[in-house]
């Protein structure tokens, strides 16, 4: 790889959803200088100068995969400096743990992943609610103590407030420090729809999915100086 190319890396570990994540990338990035590389080399994620982290499917595959795969220490690594963009399953993984398989996190923002507790319950229409998760919703976002004046994270920038994104889940992230949860959505209940620290940014919606404020994310995520 070009060390002196600006690089962002889309960490292919076996369990994302890297067609339709790496094309989104590549459309948000059209004309900014950045390449986008799909790679599942350790080298690549340390001379990249941004990662996408991206997951799908069930979380103890995730981390086990990341695991094996040799890349999770260099996505620690990473995660340590670099700008970071965790999606759907690639957000959970961030956290310390989840219900899910009862698996251990990456421990990179202090909180847990619980399953949607929606049994029995209706929708305002009169409608049950169904797990997983899985449509268009509302994401709320939230003013962040630490940005200048409390205002929202700038990777929204552009974005209108309660714009629709796409979400497919059965399981949500609890952030344990407040300050952390970067927009919220409800689903039977306000949940963390977006958790953000330092040069972590993470989405459990689907922002690949999500037409043009999805582009919008990826777009203000490769202009984005934390």
């Amino acid at each position: 790889m070009n060390m002196e190319a600006k690089t962002v890396a889309v960490v292919d570990y076996g369990m994302g959803n890297l067609r339709s994540v790496s094309q989104a990338v590549l459309a948000a990035a059209q004309g900014t200088g950045w390449t986008v590389v799909v790679t599942q080399r350790p080298d690549d994620v340390r001379a990249a100068q941004r990662i996408v982290l991206p997951g799908q499917g069930a979380m103890p595959d995730c981390m086990r995969e990341l695991r094996e795969s040799g890349l999770q220490e260099s996505v620690l690594e990473a995660a340590a400096s670099k700008p970071m963009f965790g999606v759907c399953v690639g957000m959970q993984m961030l956290l310390d743990h989840s219900a899910e398989g009862d698996t251990p996190g990456l421990g990179l923002i202090h909180g847990d992943v619980r399953k949607f507790d929606l049994a029995g319950r209706t929708q305002a229409d009169g409608s049950r609610f169904k797990v997983p998760q899985m449509g268009w919703n509302q994401v709320r976002q939230m003013a962040h103590p630490h940005h200048v004046g409390g205002s929202v994270h700038p990777v929204w920038a552009g974005v209108p407030d309660n714009s629709y994104f796409y979400f497919v889940h059965s399981f949500y992230a609890l952030p344990q420090d407040p300050a952390h949860c970067a927009g919220q959505t409800d689903y039977g209940g306000l949940f963390a729809a977006a958790i953000a620290r330092d040069n972590i940014f993470a989405t459990q919606f689907h922002p690949e999915k999500s037409a043009e404020h999805g582009l919008a994310l990826y777009r203000n995520f490769l202009h984005w100086n934390p």
